[in-house]
């Protein structure tokens, strides 16, 4: 049975308008995902630019790493010979 003619001329208006509705939200997620990643990329920069004014970086003490300094001469937990402090 053939369909009546005013559903065959619906079939791309109803085509086009999904279409339409389909782009507009689209758009809505590329706008927010935008927003959202240039939210990102400024608290990395001003994290990095806290941690950069605190100072140079030193490195932890011996104990810190489990080291523990007899006569200036660190050893390693359990007799473990370590390696020799630098100078």
């Amino acid at each position: 049975m053939a369909e009546p003619k005013d559903k065959i001329a619906e079939a791309p208006v109803r085509q086009a308008q999904a279409a339409a509705k389909a782009k507009g939200s689209s758009r809505w997620v590329a706008i927010v995902t935008g927003a959202i990643s240039i939210l990102i990329g400024v608290l990395y920069l001003l994290l990095i630019t806290v941690l950069d004014s605190r100072g140079p970086l030193r490195p932890p003490p011996p104990e810190a790493l489990g080291f523990v300094l007899v006569d200036g001469v660190a050893s390693a937990p359990g007799g473990v010979a370590a390696a020799p402090p630098p100078g």
